[in-house]
């Protein structure tokens, strides 16, 4: 029983920490664009022409 003393105590310093860090990453911009980084992989780059191969 003397365990739950101590065991409290740890789950809320733990628990502190989590909500420390979860605010910490809202507040730098973590979570502001979350699909953006997903179609940016499948866009292409259509604005570069083909090279020309003038080696006929």
């Amino acid at each position: 029983m003397e365990i739950i003393y101590l065991l409290i105590p740890i789950s809320l310093v733990i628990v502190g920490v989590i909500v420390w860090a979860f605010l910490w990453a809202v507040g730098s911009g973590q979570f502001d664009d979350l699909e953006g980084p997903a179609h940016q992989i499948l866009m292409d780059d259509d604005d570069v022409p083909p090279a020309q191969g003038g080696g006929d």
